[in-house]
């Protein structure tokens, strides 16, 4: 049995909160000059989603904490090459699978090594790869440059979208091995190009070792939370609980008691040295949002029990299809169900923690309008009903 070290510092449970939602971007004045692309560093991992309501999650990421920043704006921080340091054509960022399929920072490229080899050396796959298939897309890719799955030959056999033709399942095996890169989204198809092109040469190896990689991602982790339990950390980039184990104690992160928290913690030694003050942001957030993309750590530290419902039958739904938590003076305040229809935005159900969250709900329907290019804001059903009419008028207040 493993032995633990003992606590450097004991937080309460409201410390804990603070110290996590500025660790997010959420406490505190933005980094405005640093912008989107300063958020994704500060994250270290934002993932991407097919559901697309007000906006993607990878657009909505950034606008929860920079507030109304322009989609393309967004797009272009992520694939373009940075203005300083990087040769023309080469990405900011990149697709790889971390905590689910994430845009990343270039820069991490060297600490997903431990992956990129675990995929080579995986026995099993769900699609069978043709004889020459492999060596025909990296060809084409070579001779051609970035391309989609349709431009390589086709993505899939059928309509089925799981049938994925040769070409398909040999461009994201690529894809997997490290040997090509997504380098960009376009029209929601990944464009892939070879790493060689794509990667700065600097940090084109894998020659670091699992135990590195690792060390590094757990660090990261342990930065982008402020604070977390060791599943909380294992979590944000999908790491296995023994490889966490293995490295926690020399990744720089400290170990800390969390009043209520009843498991051990570990925390950034950064976000400990000085109190988490600042302006709270109010927003609305994607569920796909690392802030709250962990069940089981978002009820333990908001006690905001939350579940995606847009793969739950309709008739089973409690929230709605793409309930987006409402966060306001650093707590969940309830959620909303958007949905647009031409310029207005349409709250089709809204769940309210009591009267005093209705300005708050009220904002944060209104920032997000605007920022869709919505000039009006409807309520359709409102959980508690005697809130419904609080809601319309603070509304119809703040538009006026």
């Amino acid at each position: 049995m493993t032995t633990l070290p003992r606590p450097a510092t004991s937080l309460t449970a409201d410390d804990a909160r603070r110290i996590a939602l500025r660790a997010q971007g959420f406490l505190g004045a933005p980094d405005r000059r640093a912008g989107v692309r300063g958020v994704l560093r500060h994250l270290g991992a934002v993932q991407l989603d097919t559901i697309s309501v007000l906006a993607r999650s990878h657009e909505l990421v950034p606008y929860a904490r920079l507030g109304a920043v322009g989609l393309r704006t967004v797009e272009s921080a992520y694939w373009k090459a940075p203005s300083l340091g990087a040769p023309s054509g080469q990405p900011h960022a990149f697709e790889y699978w971390s905590h689910a399929a994430c845009i990343l920072p270039v820069e991490e490229w060297p600490h997903f090594a431990f992956r990129r080899r675990a995929y080579r050396d995986r026995p099993h796959w769900n699609h069978e790869l043709p004889d020459g298939t492999y060596d025909q897309v990296v060809k084409q890719l070579r001779a051609e440059g970035p391309l989609t799955a349709t431009e390589l030959g086709g993505a899939k056999k059928t309509d089925d979208w799981w049938d994925w033709s040769g070409t398909k399942v040999a461009v994201e095996r690529a894809l997997m091995y490290g040997e090509v890169v997504c380098v960009e989204r376009r029209g929601w198809k990944r464009v892939y190009d070879l790493a060689e092109r794509a990667i700065p040469d600097t940090l084109l190896h894998d020659e670091l070792s699992d135990t590195e990689c690792v060390r590094r991602l757990v660090r990261l982790a342990g930065e982008a939370l402020g604070v977390g339990t060791r599943a909380d950390i294992a979590d944000y980039h999908r790491l296995r609980g023994e490889q966490v184990e293995a490295v926690i104690a020399d990744s720089g992160l400290v170990p800390v008691e969390v009043e209520g928290w009843g498991r051990p913690a570990w925390a950034d030694p950064a976000a400990l040295a000085t109190p988490p003050r600042g302006r709270h942001r109010t927003t609305l957030l994607s569920p796909f949002d690392s802030l709250v993309w962990e069940r089981a750590r978002t009820e333990r530290i908001f006690g905001f029990a939350h579940r995606l419902e847009a793969y739950v039958p309709k008739q089973k739904r409690v929230h709605g299809y793409f309930a987006m938590p409402v966060l306001a003076g650093g707590r969940l305040v309830g959620r909303v169900d958007p949905a647009r229809e031409g310029q207005t935005l349409v709250a089709k159900q809204v769940t309210l923690d009591g009267p005093k969250a209705v300005p708050a709900i009220a904002q944060a329907l209104i920032e997000a309008a605007t920022w869709v290019n919505c000039a009006d804001v409807r309520v359709e059903r409102v959980e508690a009903a005697e809130l419904r009419e609080p809601l319309v008028r603070e509304l119809a207040r703040a538009l006026a």
